[in-house]
């Protein structure tokens, strides 16, 4: 097993360079480049200064070459625009989407667990009927659309949280970490955690509840397979209390694909952080991203990207691990 889980990791920065450098040729294919964003009032040989400066008068395979380079010093280059270095600007935005994603996790997490639980376990009732019915209208609905909802009810009509940015204005936070919670800690600011909270709600939402829709049917199915199986008869037969039934052989059996489905997920949650920064003026990797694509800021958007996939690819890596650990089976073949 040992063996298998370093083969996995080992195949981390190969598929994170995969995925960067379909980023880099990608963005040059797209029409334009940063030049044209930067100089759209300059002169012909200004211009041309810029695309210099820029390095963009290289052709594709220099550029490539050196973004090889960087990429195995992690060295992403700088911004275009703020001359800042992506790696600077990764280090202020990724604790912020990764806020984000692990609120949106305990979100779709504990909605749709519980409620495929309870779908099993009053199956064929109004109950079941009621929560797969929930779980296929927020799974189909679009994450900008849930958003714009959220904010029209809880932002505008009631009035009872902040629809955009991460803390209120008015508050004086000076990141250390850029975690709230941590920065809370160190600096005894135990005042920043409630207004976060507040701001946290509605975005955590908006991804969340997108993707508890299809963990609600996944839950449902595991645990309705797992109480018809023989074992949870016998068990009941021996006269085993109900609750260490449920806990010892249903729910630990049945647990087994919520927590693969779980993991994809967090891929489709990343991507729901995206539009979500986007839609709640969030200040995390994905707005970071957004506004370096329309500025073709080529180092943030690679940088970005990068991070994305490779958050994505590590956590599902880490599923698969913890799949080993939970199913025998899988450590025996």
């Amino acid at each position: 097993m040992k063996v298998l889980i370093a083969k996995r990791l080992a195949l981390l920065p190969f598929v994170a360079l995969a995925v960067a450098t379909i980023v880099f040729f990608v963005l040059r294919i797209v029409p334009g480049n940063a030049a044209d964003v930067l100089a759209q009032q300059a002169t012909y040989g200004q211009k041309q200064q810029i695309i210099k400066s820029l390095g963009l008068n290289q052709s594709v395979l220099e550029q490539y070459w050196l973004f090889l380079k960087g990429f195995v010093h992690l060295n992403f280059g700088s911004s275009f625009y703020s001359g800042d270095s992506v790696a600077y600007l990764l280090g202020q935005t990724l604790p912020v989407t990764i806020e984000l994603a692990v609120a949106a996790v305990v979100v779709m997490v504990l909605i749709g667990v519980t409620t495929g639980i309870l779908a099993a376990a009053f199956r064929d009732t109004w109950i079941d009927s009621g929560s797969r019915l929930l779980a296929t209208f927020f799974f189909s609905m679009p994450w900008f659309a849930l958003g714009i909802l959220l904010i029209l009810l809880f932002g505008v009509k009631l009035k009872w949280l902040p629809t955009y940015g991460r803390l209120p204005a008015t508050v004086n936070y000076q990141p250390k970490t850029n975690f709230i919670l941590i920065d809370a800690v160190l600096e005894d600011r135990y005042d920043l955690i409630w207004p976060w909270i507040q701001h946290l709600i509605l975005p955590a939402l908006t991804v969340g509840l997108t993707t508890a829709g299809f963990v609600t049917r996944i839950t449902r199915a595991a645990f309705v397979e797992t109480m018809s199986e023989d074992f949870v008869r016998t068990a009941r037969m021996k006269g085993m209390r109900e609750r260490r039934v449920f806990w010892r052989h249903i729910f630990r059996n049945a647990s087994l694909p919520i927590v693969t489905i779980v993991g994809l997920q967090f891929g489709a949650l990343l991507g729901g952080a995206v539009i979500s920064e986007v839609v709640f003026a969030y200040p995390g990797v994905g707005r970071l991203m957004v506004n370096a694509i329309f500025q073709r800021d080529y180092p943030v958007v690679q940088g970005a990207a990068l991070v994305i996939a490779f958050l994505y690819i590590l956590v599902n890596t880490l599923t698969d691990i913890s799949y080993l650990y939970l199913d025998p089976r899988l450590r025996r073949a």
